[in-house]
């Protein structure tokens, strides 16, 4: 059918993959935190304090005072290379590389990544894939855990996007991947061949999860189950008993109790009954971060150190590592199923 001169240009009949991660800053430096950590505390799924009282707390005091300290933080970690965060970066490559793996199979598929807060937003990104004509779009939240605050706030600003759509594509969003085998297997293997690569072995492997507050645990948020189900059986592949392979909590923030047991004091405890060789693996973490390269393998090193520990070390998240490409694009095509 020959369509009227008039009518307008559609793109239609693609479908398209979108992998989200939590976001980063433009810069290394307080102009460029102070945006990225006011559009990040913001969100209500992230800090659930009433906006009347938190509001003014974000800009008065901490808006003023923690993006100078965040800035420090991250221009220890900052990808001088490319002029962009580690989480950038490795997002961006792996997306890439999802992209090459999946080519072969399905040459029609349209694959890119956002960030939640941060840019590229998702907003621009599936109104870009709109545009080149993705009708039907699966959208994988890079959180193996499932947490109202990292899971549930990805897919909220997907569906807030859909609503400026007048053509609204087809819309597959991910679950959990906690305790799927390929994602175990592949942990536990980056494990062991980061340990067999050392002169020395550790006597306790931390596995450090993102902390949560208590509160929204005891509200019903699976977080700390599905962190705890990682653990054991990371701890199980690896052979492990509960003394050698430690679950912990890192990353608080404010006066709330939060998921224990703490990371920090785990290891100055550990230091201080005797442990001289630690190992720490980040689960929740799909690709490097300021939680990991600054938090735990430079700041928790220290800290361990200065109790009395002799060997720190910090396995590297799945990144664009060959294993860490396998394993997102084999849960891309168990998503993409039925529609490519």
């Amino acid at each position: 059918m020959t369509l009227p001169e008039s009518h307008p240009q559609i793109s239609y009949g693609k479908t398209g993959l979108l992998l989200v991660n939590l976001g980063t800053p433009e810069t290394a430096d307080a102009k460029g935190l102070r945006p990225y950590l006011k559009q990040f505390l913001s969100d209500r799924r992230v800090i659930e304090t009433s906006p009347l009282i938190w509001q003014p707390i974000l800009r008065g005091i901490i808006l003023n005072l923690r993006p100078r300290k965040s800035a420090r933080a991250y221009a220890k970690i900052w990808d001088r290379e490319t002029n962009e965060s580690p989480l950038r970066r490795y997002t961006r490559e792996q997306a890439e590389g999802v992209a090459r793996t999946l080519q072969a199979d399905y040459p029609d598929l349209h694959v890119t990544w956002a960030m939640r807060y941060g840019a590229p937003s998702i907003d621009s990104r599936l109104a870009e894939m709109k545009q080149a004509g993705c009708d039907q779009i699966v959208v994988i939240a890079l959180y193996p855990q499932y947490s109202a605050s990292t899971t549930a706030t990805v897919y909220d600003e997907v569906f807030r996007s859909l609503l400026k759509m007048r053509w609204q594509p087809a819309i597959r969003t991910a679950g959990p991947w906690h305790d799927d085998p390929a994602y175990i297997t592949a942990m536990a293997d980056s494990v062991t061949a980061h340990i067999n690569a050392l002169d020395w072995q550790p006597e306790v492997i931390i596995a450090s999860f993102h902390g949560l507050p208590v509160a929204y645990f005891k509200k019903g948020d699976p977080y700390h189950c599905h962190c705890a189900k990682t653990a054991r059986l990371m701890r199980e592949k690896l052979g492990r008993n509960e003394d050698s392979f430690r679950l912990t909590f890192q990353s608080r923030f404010g006066p709330a109790k939060w998921l224990e047991p703490y990371t920090d004091k785990t290891l100055e405890q550990l230091a201080h009954d005797g442990v001289r060789k630690v190992a720490v693996v980040t689960p929740g973490f799909i690709a490097d971060c300021v939680e990991t390269l600054e938090e735990i393998n430079l700041e928790a090193k220290h800290l361990f150190e200065a109790a009395g520990g002799t060997d720190f070390t910090t396995v590297a998240c799945m990144n664009n590592s060959p294993a860490g490409i396998e394993f997102l694009s084999d849960l891309s095509r168990k998503h993409l199923s039925g529609w490519v």
